[in-house]
């Protein structure tokens, strides 16, 4: 089933698309294993530092682009457990914020009812990759279960667009560039290259 998805919802030349749900289970996962090994409390990921990040990663050099990101949610969770800010309505939705790469600007979806968590991540895939004036899409998707379906989605994108998907390990490839996500959450989790040094 398609969702009914305003293709004007996407307007930016950079559009970072996220599984909400799925980078707040890793984050968990990362904090709890990096405690251990490395002996201190882990604070919640800082969303700003961790989307300067994913930009870097995506391509974003420094100056006065506009980014738009989209966080797809399920629509029970109120909020991320494992980040700041965290309520998805009220501190993330419609806010924005403006650093040295840019002004980021924060669309939460919830996914409804009607429509699988897949779905809905490919179909808002799909209208940013129609959109002319996207020049780069970063893609946070769930790689653990819907991986294909995102490779599947781009396999026929214009090559003038520069697409980069984000996954824990390095995955079977497609016409997309590839970053390891756990950088970057290593990053907004203030996690050091120093600190994991053996």
């Amino acid at each position: 089933m398609k969702t009914n998805l305003d293709a004007n919802i996407i307007q930016s030349e950079n559009v970072i698309i996220a599984d909400a749900d799925y980078i707040d289970k890793v984050a968990f996962d990362l904090i709890v294993n990096f405690e251990r090994m490395i002996g201190r409390r882990i604070h919640e990921a800082d969303m700003a530092r961790w989307l300067d990040c994913i930009a870097l990663d995506g391509g974003i050099r420094e100056g006065e682009s506009q980014t738009q990101v989209i966080l797809i949610h399920d629509k029970k969770n109120v909020g991320l457990d494992n980040f700041v800010p965290s309520n998805l309505k009220h501190e993330l939705n419609g806010k924005a914020f403006r650093d040295n790469l840019g002004e980021f600007v924060i669309t939460t979806l919830p996914i409804e009812d009607m429509v699988s968590r897949e779905d809905f991540f490919v179909d808002i895939l799909r209208v940013a990759t129609l959109q002319t004036s996207v020049k780069r899409i970063m893609i946070v998707p769930d790689t653990e279960t819907y991986y294909n379906n995102v490779v599947h989605a781009l396999r026929n994108v214009d090559d003038s667009k520069r697409m980069t998907v984000f996954s824990m390990q390095p995955m079977p490839g497609g016409n997309f560039r590839q970053e390891i996500l756990g950088y970057s959450l290593m990053n907004a989790l203030g996690i050091s290259a120093d600190e994991i040094k053996p």
